[in-house]
């Protein structure tokens, strides 16, 4: 039997390093020729991976200069795909505890609920053409906290309008009462749901329909604080909700908008940025069309007051 070649002092400390780094043999030890491919094999399998960059902020004339130029970032972490950057959710969260820190406006059954507010809308001309946003107006509105008797809609320069009652009619969320609000759901995901269902078939986008219902909802009603924080998360829930830069209501009240788009339309709601407190809304068209370019508003309120009265036309 030949006699084993002593190794060089250097050779050595290596295949010691590597028998302390793997598992005891099970064998007699290896040849020093698989000794060493096994050495590289670990050494090189134990190279630290590249480490993941983290940027908080991605400018964005940056990106837009890095996607023209067609240049692909490695190594910058992304969201997940069902988180949105521009999502509304983070600040209707917000909205949603400011308002369920507000104190109840207290309306009794045989009461209404009075909203008083600045409202304005376009309209076209006997000869068409591109829609003409009117006058800002006042507009009054008392409605049956039961549902039990007519209510009333005044606005300047306008009849008066009866709101019929509900009568044997269930309220429902396009017809709501006050006592319907007071007892929906407190749940934001069964709140959406029941929006979901008494809208069903009331638009193209059943999505779009829900944003505005809970809008109106939110408009001309004297929702309970727990109700109206309802109302702002199942809000966030709704795909598509963002949040879309600042807009001043109908009485020039500059704040915060969360809004949706659908059919050349977004749908704005403006809030106080400091407080919160739900202005009014707006409607823009995000389209050039016929009836307008893009930018037209088509339609904007803003509330002022909302209180309880005794009967229809007359004020708090």
């Amino acid at each position: 039997m030949n006699a084993a070649v002593p190794r060089p002092a250097a050779e050595e400390a290596d295949v010691q390093e590597l028998a302390a780094l793997l598992p005891p043999p099970a064998v007699p030890e290896l040849p020093r020729e698989r000794a060493l491919v096994l050495r590289q094999a670990l050494l090189r399998d134990a190279q630290p991976a590249p480490r993941r960059v983290r940027r908080r902020v991605l400018v964005p004339a940056v990106a837009c200069a890095l996607a023209v130029a067609g240049v692909v970032v490695y190594g910058v972490e992304r969201p997940p795909a069902a988180v949105r950057s521009d999502s509304a959710a983070p600040l209707l969260d917000r909205i949603a505890l400011a308002a369920a820190s507000r104190t109840a406006t207290a309306v009794r059954p045989g009461q209404f609920v009075y909203v008083r507010s600045r409202v304005a809308y376009a309209g076209q001309s006997a000869d068409g053409g591109p829609l003409t946003l009117s006058p800002v107006r006042s507009r009054e509105v008392w409605l049956s906290a039961d549902g039990s008797r007519d209510g009333l809609v005044r606005e300047a320069g306008a009849a008066d309008s009866t709101v019929t009652a509900v009568g044997d009619d269930a309220p429902s969320v396009s017809s709501p009462s006050h006592v319907f609000v007071t007892a929906l759901p407190t749940d934001p995901a069964a709140l959406l749901a029941l929006v979901r269902e008494q809208t069903r078939g009331q638009g193209q986008d059943p999505d779009q329909r829900a944003f505005e219902a809970i809008g109106e909802l939110l408009a001309e009603t004297a929702a309970p604080p727990q109700v109206s924080a309802a109302l702002y998360r199942a809000a966030a829930l709704i795909p598509g909700v963002t949040v879309a830069g600042s807009a001043e209501d109908a009485a020039g009240r500059p704040g915060v908008t969360v809004a949706r788009t659908a059919r050349g339309e977004q749908k704005q709601w403006i809030f106080d940025r400091t407080t919160y407190a739900y202005l009014g809304e707006r409607t823009v068209l995000v389209e050039t069309t016929d009836a307008g370019p893009a930018g037209t508003v088509t339609g904007t309120s803003a509330v002022l007051a909302t209180a309880a009265a005794d009967r229809p036309g007359e004020a708090p």
